[in-house]
């Protein structure tokens, strides 16, 4: 999948992963892809609940390991 910005949020536990990402999509155009690289376990229950709270698209996600890839669309 093609993205705009890449966050590594690798290492960070909640709420960083989330709050790094509200912020940088805040600064992006609408229909921008930000891929957000995590390992923090609540982040499967985190980034699909904020993509849903905030009107984001999560248009895909992926595991390797520990490690989670989260794709979200700027509304």
């Amino acid at each position: 999948m093609d993205w705009d910005q890449e966050i590594d949020a690798t290492g960070l536990l909640c709420p960083l992963p989330v709050l790094k990402a509200r912020k940088r999509l805040a600064a992006m155009t609408p229909g921008a892809v930000l891929k957000l690289i995590a390992t923090d376990p609540a982040a499967v229950i985190d980034v699909p609940h904020f993509c849903g709270e905030s009107g984001h698209t999560l248009v895909g996600t992926s595991e390797d390991g520990a490690t989670q890839v989260y794709f979200i669309r700027r509304r």
